[in-house]
């Protein structure tokens, strides 16, 4: 049977920027195996199967796997999935802005469309779960070799690595400058060894002097050992920033905001626009936003011989 799937660049207004990502919006009747099957096949960070809501009042869910794994919430597959339905019509907008909830692996995600003449313009979603911290980290001496940096590089005090979630662990890992996140590489091989037994196997680097006006956070990801050698846009990533920078502001009582450009060095620029709205201290919400353009459609021959 063939399944036709959907191709957007999200977190982008150009073509070829952005992340990819591929949406099939008739996803019933395949099993686990198949869908991973065919995201091992497109090779994409993400690749999302739609399904029928578990809640009649949801728009629909959403399961979204990795080229390696099935993740319970992604950021550029959420905002991406919004503009293709939108897009293709299994969404339908309204005047103003449309608000619509998938359901995701972390629970319901309310997500909010704006459009322009009748189009999909910028999508918008709140993260399920609010922003969660963890107490350790390795050293920095060890993340500097497994990013291939010196250890001064990498950030301590106010700024030190933490991991964040919001729904997805990433360890974030703060550099001095835009010049040593430029330099950063990945080393398996060195996190095998001196990263023995910490559970995160996502990697955020970011540092908060970018060198391109009107952004104020420069970041790369890097998750190998899921099947992501790096991703040129990660939204669930940008989201656990948020609460690690609302974390750190002292502000109270405010919505603060950041705009976060991303795979800049793969050729691949992607901006993402996060809010953080704090109540006294207290981080209430993270939103995480961005445009997409429309790529193509296509279709595989489903389902496959899985040997």
């Amino acid at each position: 049977m063939r399944y036709r799937y959907l191709l957007a660049d999200v977190f982008t207004e150009h073509r070829f920027g952005g992340n990819p990502l591929a949406v099939f919006p008739h996803g019933s009747g395949l099993d686990s195996a198949t869908m991973q099957a065919v995201a091992r096949e497109l090779n994409l960070s993400e690749t999302v199967f739609v399904l029928p809501p578990d809640d009649p009042a949801h728009t629909c869910r959403l399961r979204i796997f990795t080229p390696t794994v099935e993740l319970p919430f992604a950021g550029h597959p959420t905002v991406g999935s919004a503009f293709l339905l939108a897009s293709d019509g299994f969404i339908k907008l309204s005047g103003g802005d449309t608000r619509i909830v998938f359901e995701e692996g972390v629970g319901a995600v309310p997500v909010t469309i704006s459009q322009r003449a009748g189009a999909p313009l910028f999508a918008q979603f709140t993260t399920a779960r609010l922003p969660s911290f963890g107490s350790e980290a390795p050293s920095i001496d060890a993340l500097a070799a497994v990013l291939s940096l010196q250890p001064d590089d990498v950030l301590d005090g106010r700024f030190a690595p933490q991991v964040a979630s919001c729904g997805v662990p990433f360890l974030m890992v703060g550099l001095r400058g835009r010049a040593a996140l430029r330099r950063a590489r990945f080393d398996l091989g060195r996190s095998e060894t001196l990263l023995s037994g910490f559970a995160v196997a996502e990697f955020f680097a970011f540092t908060l002097q970018p060198e391109t006006a009107n952004v104020d956070v420069s970041a790369r990801m890097f998750a190998p050992a899921i099947g992501v050698v790096e991703d040129p846009a990660t939204g669930s990533a940008a989201a656990a920033l948020a609460g690690y920078l609302a974390l750190r502001d002292a502000r109270t009582s405010t919505t603060l905001r950041w705009r976060v450009e991303q795979g800049v060095d793969m050729g691949r620029p992607s901006l993402i626009e996060l809010e953080a709205d704090k109540q006294g201290d207290a981080i209430s919400a993270i939103r995480v936003g961005g445009a997409s353009v429309w790529v193509g459609e296509g279709q595989l021959e489903l389902p496959m011989d899985l040997g």
